[in-house]
């Protein structure tokens, strides 16, 4: 008989676990409680970003983070009422910011994001899907080349994982990409790289080609597992009980109640990622760029030019902050000040953030309920990668890499 494996979550890293399990010839049933491709997979920037491997909390970060936060014009927010809940996660996010973790954090991002590019051909193109993945730079801006200089910490790990930058600078920047502002001075394009025009329709799709392999897919909220044998026999949701040899838990920051269940607290908090689609636009840039003064990516897609990114720490509400959101249209106006759109779309999403910004892949114990989330800021890029790694796993394939730093039990 086929293993029965329930994958909660239907964003990119759900579907992509689900379509290579079903590859490994298992019977898969995906359950979510929106529908696949409806929450921050939806909401994200769409790059396929190789080189995102220096996290938040580089060196000097807890010295510069009161500053930040102070400062209207730097792209780092706090809903202050949530501090106090925040703040047990906060010492333990920033106590990473120094030289010793920032490396280990970055060579175990290495190897899950490097071939990213890749790792979505080899899931999309036998599914005929091919067409949703661009291949191309994706650049960096900066006003002035002392602004790159004073990233070069970081820019030394992304060196060190493989990726250099090609400088681009005076008359360049413009022949480059001809409607960004005569204030950017330099650009820094890294080759390898991707984006996806819809990530949400681009998860739609995949899970449509899941259900044509076999797939089901059903709506329903997770309440519990059950573990009564000492390993997992089903799954309480909503909708009943889910029968199931096995269980993969890919619900982004909904997850951590559902690892109170199973006995676990992991430091996982929330950061608030907001984006703006600038409708049918005109005048935004050819590829995707990260305009550096504004942490955020301006990325062309379908429905427009899309504007995500800013950290914002608080809570699951759904209340938009005016203050992000004002950062991203003026930073967005000043780089393409030739921008048009027929019209403007807010969203605001929630980002899983572990407290060492790497995620949790792997199985609890000897469960059969194993974690693919935590992904942070790497989700799209990852997804198709953790959900071949978590494939492996559940059907006896040895992995090709040591999953050891995204232990789900690495917290206690």
């Amino acid at each position: 008989m086929k293993r029965h494996v329930l994958v909660i979550g239907a964003g990119i890293v759900g579907v992509s676990t689900a379509i290579w399990l079903m590859r490994s010839g298992a019977q898969v049933t995906l359950v979510d409680r929106q529908g696949p491709g409806e929450g921050t997979s939806h909401g994200n920037a769409g790059i396929l970003a190789a080189a995102a491997v220096v996290p938040v909390t580089t060196p000097g970060l807890l010295k510069k983070a009161p500053g930040y936060l102070m400062d209207p014009n730097f792209p780092l927010y706090l809903r202050w009422l949530y501090l106090p809940k925040l703040a047990p996660w906060l010492v333990r996010f920033l106590s990473n910011a120094n030289d010793t973790d920032t490396r280990r954090i970055a060579r175990a991002l290495t190897p899950l994001l490097s071939d990213s590019v890749e790792q979505h051909k080899s899931l999309a193109n036998d599914l005929g899907l091919s067409d949703w993945i661009t291949e191309t730079d994706y650049c960096y801006a900066f006003e002035k080349r002392s602004d790159f200089e004073a990233q070069r910490y970081a820019w030394a790990l992304r060196r060190e994982a493989g990726f250099v930058p090609q400088i681009i600078e005076g008359t360049d920047v413009r022949d480059y990409e001809p409607n960004i502002s005569d204030r950017i001075g330099m650009l820094a394009a890294l080759k390898e790289h991707g984006f996806v025009k819809d990530p949400g329709g681009y998860v739609r799709a995949l899970a449509a080609a899941f259900e044509g392999m076999g797939g089901v897919i059903r709506q329903a909220d997770v309440k519990d597992f059950d573990l009564s044998g000492g390993r997992l026999s089903g799954v309480e949701t909503t909708q009943g009980r889910i029968a199931c040899d096995d269980a993969v838990l890919a619900t982004g920051v909904w997850s951590k109640p559902l690892m109170k269940k199973l006995g676990l607290n992991v430091p996982l908090e929330t950061e608030r990622g907001y984006h703006v689609i600038y409708e049918d636009a005109t005048g935004g840039p050819l590829r995707p760029t990260m305009v550096a003064s504004g942490m955020f990516v301006a990325t062309p897609m379908a429905q427009g030019l899309r504007c995500a990114g800013i950290v914002e720490l608080g809570s699951l509400s759904p209340k938009r902050s005016k203050a992000p959101l004002a950062l991203l249209r003026r930073k967005a106006r000043e780089t393409f000040p030739s921008l048009t759109a027929t019209g403007e779309v807010e969203w605001l999403g929630f980002r899983p953030s572990p407290s060492d910004s790497l995620p949790l892949i792997g199985e609890i114990g000897k469960t059969h309920v194993f974690t693919a989330f935590g992904h942070q800021h790497v989700g799209l890029t990852s997804g198709p990668k953790t959900g071949r790694l978590i494939a492996g796993l559940i059907t006896d394939q040895s992995p090709n890499m040591d999953l050891g730093p995204y232990a789900p039990q690495r917290f206690g």
